[in-house]
């Protein structure tokens, strides 16, 4: 059976995109991630998505996303924010190398600026950020091997923080 190498779970902006493409240039092992998989397959953005079809549709099309991809990806996998919400996923998720990337609200706002198109955060942001992660943060730790703060670091250090806590070595 094939399966990740790693899978990245955590918040929007604690740098799962840029925290996996360079965890799989060092293992020299292809990258993945599960939201641009929904945007290619459907050939628009993730809030558009959101706005046009709502929450349930994406979480739907999120949840196929994240299948196919456990089942055919042997790399570094980086999932969208939302994707532990789901039973099932959390599940498929259970016995892989999880690593779930935190930050606190501060980090967040320093990364994303909680300003952005993020279709979650849209009125309030820093108290829709703190509840949203007070439902989620359960749920990563849950699936999550390995827990790795990501404030104040760069992303290469939060990736070599990943790779010493699942004690993986890189193809240097």
């Amino acid at each position: 059976m094939t399966a990740p190498l790693i899978v990245l779970v955590g918040p929007m902006g604690s740098g799962k995109s840029t925290v996996g493409a360079l965890l799989a240039e060092l293992l020299d092992v292809p990258y993945r991630d599960t939201d641009a998989d929904i945007v290619a397959a459907q050939g628009r953005e993730i809030a558009d998505i959101f706005i046009e079809e709502g929450e349930e549709h994406f979480r739907a099309l999120e949840r196929e996303a994240v299948r196919t991809a456990v089942a055919e990806h042997e790399g570094v996998l980086a999932l969208g924010g939302g994707a532990i919400l789901d039973d099932g996923t959390r599940e498929l998720l259970g016995g892989l190398p999880v690593a779930y990337l935190a930050m606190d609200v501060e980090e967040a706002v320093r990364r994303v600026g909680l300003n952005t198109a993020r279709p979650l955060l849209a009125v309030n942001p820093r108290r829709q950020w703190r509840d949203m992660m007070e439902a989620r943060r359960h749920l990563y730790t849950e699936v999550a091997r390995v827990v790795v703060a990501t404030d104040g670091r760069t992303p290469e250090e939060v990736a070599d923080a990943v790779l010493d806590a699942l004690e993986l070595k890189k193809d240097v």
